[in-house]
């Protein structure tokens, strides 16, 4: 999420992977921790599969947050515009998954994960554009350190504009 939102706040054309409604499910880290605290505390045990429930959010709600919070905390709006890429396509251009758009995943059951067991045993998920506004302010009011890892993820931008170049011809065929 940090470098979806530093892509955001740098805005012009983001190269975003289709299709918008995909559903995603993320889940943020204070509610993690608060579900392993609360099982801990009254004795549960057992195997988890710790998401965000199927229907919690899609990839397009991820990136308008962010597209939102990022215009929000400046002067100006970052004139930031998303341009949906067909996920195939993407594929057969070489991306790094989850690399070079972080949290990109098309196989199946990377975004359907069954989390029942956990919401039963009291995982409750707060709103996505609640983590990302906590993630904003994090990284923007002195939070977050620099994490070298965050330079492995996202796509270079001169290779962002080419697939964005591509991608418009591919389009209007």
């Amino acid at each position: 999420m940090p470098w979806w939102l530093e892509r955001c706040a740098r805005g012009g054309q983001i190269l975003a992977p289709g299709p918008a409604d995909r559903p995603i499910q993320p889940v943020d880290v204070r509610d993690l921790a608060a579900f392993a605290l609360r099982l801990a505390s009254s004795g549960g045990t057992g195997v988890f599969n710790v998401a965000a429930p199927v229907g919690h959010a899609t990839f397009g709600e991820l990136l308008d947050a962010c597209l939102h919070e990022t215009r929000c905390s400046r002067a100006s709006s970052s004139g930031a515009e998303l341009v949906w890429a067909d996920p195939d396509w993407l594929a057969g251009q070489g991306l790094r998954p989850w690399a070079e758009l972080p949290l990109q995943r098309t196989e199946l059951g990377t975004w359907a994960v069954d989390a029942t067991r956990a919401e039963r045993s009291g995982l409750s998920c707060r709103p996505l554009t609640t983590t990302v506004a906590a993630t904003w302010q994090w990284m923007t009011v002195g939070g977050a350190a620099a994490d070298e890892r965050w330079k492995e993820n996202g796509i270079d931008p001169a290779r962002e504009r080419l697939l964005m170049s591509k991608w418009q011809v591919v389009k209007t065929r």
